[in-house]
């Protein structure tokens, strides 16, 4: 666990992440962060919860209409 101190940045308060964070992450500047609510509290990811679930639907749609999808593939 790796404890950090909120900063003041501008008008906003910030948390700055150390670059072992970044590097696991596989972050750096000018990337988006997103944050989810989680069971003991948020969760910061890079990854976009919505696009996973577009994902989840589009893989769904594809194994539906497998058939079909094989069918134009000729």
């Amino acid at each position: 666990m790796t404890a950090l101190k909120l900063t003041q940045i501008g008008n906003s308060v910030g948390v700055i992440l150390p670059k072992e964070i970044l590097a696991r992450l596989k972050l750096e500047k000018g990337d988006t962060v997103f944050v989810t609510d989680a069971a003991n509290g948020v969760t910061l990811t890079p990854y976009d919860p919505a696009l996973d679930e577009q994902i989840r639907a589009g893989r769904e749609f594809m194994q539906e209409y497998r058939d079909t999808f094989h069918q134009l593939a000729k």
